[in-house]
């Protein structure tokens, strides 16, 4: 427990203070901010399609045995097998073993954080299958030998430069090669591995209980060409990902895209239903789809944190928040990262080594007001704390320490009763709470309240 929060907090200290991370950050999430902006001037009532979307995603997550009986019902008449996986070592086994049923060599991967949360990679790769992302950001991160850096742009935390540099080291690309060249390049060269791969692997942005069916948004079309090229289509997706109905989509496709990336709606957007039925001459000819629990049901139990189950993964979140605009993604060492990682992590790595993640927050409120399905983010994540206490996952002297902080503060006369040396002393006994680049401020000998009464008292006198 004390190492996981250790190196976060190492971490955390050596990249606030890197100005070259910072200012990528700040470049990356401005564009984002501008872009959202205009999507969200886009709703005549933005909060009336916010309740709508929460009201759908909260009526799921109160069902959710229900609409998961459906959405299995619907998309097995169809022919696709569904798998049930507790957690990330069955959903691997599962996979591995339709891989090694398939004689798989290699499968062709969009975009998706289920897949990070299983360490699909590092699996399937073990396993003897080589796995190629085909989303642009997470094909430049599967380059560099890294993981996803946010929710909805893994390569945030990169400069066109940084890309550029890459790129030349990989493949001898021209030096300094511009964007519009690399895409091309990257287009090209994945070309015909979407038709020499074996498997096509995909997440889902929805399910859709009433016509059993995946809903997929994407704005390169990869996504597409993964599950319509190779013979076989498999799904990872968590067990919370479900919509009601079809209809739901035209609210919740639109809100996904405004808060993502400002779009009115992504460029590509389908629904797979199932293989490739009788007289079809496209898409795969087998379909499993994985849903995925790995402790989401730990979360559902929860009386206030389940409500983070209605993420749609948008990133607003994300892009919102102040310690995450300056710690970045990567300092987390969770899939999830912002505010809706810090709340669901505890549940889905363990409470005892991740509770911390809970107080990277400044309860500023910024999460919930952009949440497009309005969950109670810093509320939730305040839960978190006192889940925490209660736990007792604190170390002994924090604990201890935080005893005597409310004894101190629940009178004031406690907090007079010593003067400002004594109070100084107090607090150079510890770690400087500020950090090493701040200066803990010296407290005056006596307090404002009571500079307060003698002020008034001499006015009195006077």
């Amino acid at each position: 427990m004390a190492e996981v929060k250790k190196k976060f907090l190492h971490d955390a200290d050596q990249i606030a203070f890197d100005k070259k991370h910072r200012a990528t950050i700040k470049f990356n999430i401005s564009r984002y901010d501008a872009a959202v902006e205009r999507g969200r001037q886009r709703y005549s009532d933005l909060d009336t399609a916010k309740e709508r979307g929460s009201f759908i995603k909260r009526t799921v997550v109160e069902n959710l045995d229900k609409y998961l009986i459906e959405f299995e019902k619907n998309i097995t008449a169809r022919g696709a097998d569904v798998i049930w996986a507790e957690d990330s070592a069955e959903a691997i086994q599962a996979i591995v073993q339709i891989l090694k049923d398939n004689k798989a060599e290699l499968l062709v991967k969009s975009k998706s954080m289920t897949t990070e949360e299983v360490d699909f990679n590092e699996h399937v790769e073990a396993a003897g299958v080589h796995s190629l992302e085909t989303d642009l950001g997470e094909y430049i991160v599967q380059l560099a030998g890294e993981k996803p850096y946010h929710i909805v742009t893994p390569c945030m935390h990169k400069s066109k430069q940084d890309i550029a540099e890459l790129f030349h080291e990989k493949f001898d690309t021209p030096e300094k090669s511009s964007p519009e060249f690399l895409t091309a390049f990257v287009r090209e060269k994945l070309r015909q591995s979407f038709v020499n791969a074996d498997v096509g692997v995909t997440g889902a942005n929805f399910l859709v209980a009433d016509v059993g069916g995946i809903a997929l948004t994407e704005n390169e079309g990869n996504a597409m060409m993964t599950f319509s090229f190779p013979k076989v289509h498999i799904v990872i997706a968590g067990i919370e990902k479900l919509v009601p109905k079809m209809n739901d989509l035209a609210l919740m496709w639109p809100l996904l895209a405004a808060h993502g990336t400002g779009q009115q709606i992504t460029v590509y957007n389908s629904i797979v239903s199932g293989p490739r039925q009788a007289g079809e001459t496209d898409g795969p000819e087998k379909m499993y789809v994985i849903l995925l629990d790995n402790k989401r049901t730990e979360l559902y139990k929860q009386k206030e944190q389940y409500l983070a189950l209605k993420c749609i993964r948008c990133g607003a979140c994300l892009n919102a928040c102040p310690i995450y605009k300056n710690i970045g993604g990567y300092t987390y060492a969770a899939t999830y990262s912002g505010p809706i990682g810090s709340v669901i992590t505890p549940f889905y790595k363990g409470f005892a080594d991740y509770n911390h993640l809970s107080s990277a927050c400044s309860v500023c409120g910024k999460c919930t007001e952009v949440c497009p399905v309005k969950i109670p983010l810093h509320n939730l994540l305040l839960f978190n704390r006192r889940d925490a206490v209660e736990q007792g996952n604190g170390s002994f002297v924090w604990n201890q320490g935080m005893k005597a902080y409310e004894f101190a503060f629940r009178k004031r006369s406690r907090l007079d009763a010593v003067g400002g040396k004594v109070k100084n002393a107090l607090a150079g006994l510890g770690k400087n709470a500020l950090g090493e680049q701040k200066k803990t401020p010296q407290f005056a000998d006596r307090s404002f309240s009571q500079q307060w009464k003698d002020l008034h008292k001499n006015k009195k006198n006077s």
